[in-house]
């Protein structure tokens, strides 16, 4: 690192217990490394966080990067994009928003009751797209339960299950992670069903593992309860951490729900330096 670098600010933030740190670079950009994510991951020697955000400037209202906690990159992060939005919405006054993602084009809004609903746009429901490492069947997966794939913007994997909270997620979530079956890994999520379009999920993340909430994991479970016929396409999913309310519509899936920024701060030098 040069003398001439300069410390980085960030803020804190958190979807349903889902936490992000996210980086405003619209302004002074700066680029992250992979070992530098990773330590600001650290929770004992860092900040901590499920996956790291970075807002560009861009033809949009803004581009959004994001990070893993295990330096590797996501195309998209659903409740990382809602935090943002709200970010972005409280700054400009606005009620709509237009941000880019490698993901695609996604659309943010006010909800109401300070919740921000976002268009995760629609599922890649195709082998190649979500991506599979041959042609098959998405609805029944050949892997023990019959699970189903579903890509939004990242590959996920969902189990139909009895008891979603009896599932042992640490020896399950890695286990299906990294099945060859899925060449760029997967999420994993187990759901059961508790009523009428009410689902209780609980979610392993590729690159991350347990979290509390995923944005994109909902959508994905609730694209292939609607698939199976275990729900209409407006849903409600408990998490660890709290409800999201989705609703996969003709112009894409709808996520709902609250967002939170707990505090802002700036990194160090000497941080930085040990880092880099």
């Amino acid at each position: 690192m040069t003398e001439t670098r300069r410390t980085i600010k960030f803020e804190k933030m958190h979807g349903l217990g889902n936490d992000f740190v996210v980086i405003d670079a619209r302004h002074d950009p700066d680029g992250l490394s992979p070992a530098l994510v990773t330590a600001i991951a650290d929770r004992h020697r860092g900040v901590g966080f499920d996956q790291l955000a970075v807002i560009e400037s861009g033809a949009a209202d803004a581009h959004l990067v994001f990070y893993n906690s295990d330096g590797s990159t996501s195309a998209a992060c659903g409740n990382a994009t809602r935090c943002i939005a709200r970010k972005l919405l409280n700054e400009n006054g606005k009620s709509e928003l237009t941000l880019t993602t490698e993901r695609g084009t996604l659309y943010a809004r006010e909800a109401g009751d300070g919740l921000v609903s976002v268009n995760m746009g629609h599922p890649q429901l195709t082998w190649d797209d979500i991506p599979l490492a041959r042609d098959m069947d998405t609805l029944h997966l050949p892997l023990e339960g019959g699970p189903t794939a579903t890509g939004m913007g990242n590959p996920h994997c969902t189990f139909f299950v009895e008891d979603a909270e009896a599932v042992d997620l640490e020896v399950l979530g890695p286990r299906f992670e990294t099945d060859p079956l899925f060449p760029e890994r997967t999420n994993v999520q187990f759901a059961s069903l508790r009523g009428e379009n009410h689902l209780r999920m609980r979610v392993w993340e590729r690159g991350v593992g347990t979290t509390l909430a995923s944005g994109s994991s909902s959508c994905a479970t609730a694209v292939a309860a609607a698939r199976r016929g275990l729900t209409g396409r407006k849903v409600r999913i408990d998490l660890d951490g709290g409800t999201l309310h989705i609703n996969w519509a003709e112009d894409g899936v709808w996520m709902t729900g609250a967002t939170m920024h707990v505090f802002s701060g700036e990194f160090t030098l000497d941080f930085l330096e040990a880092a880099s």
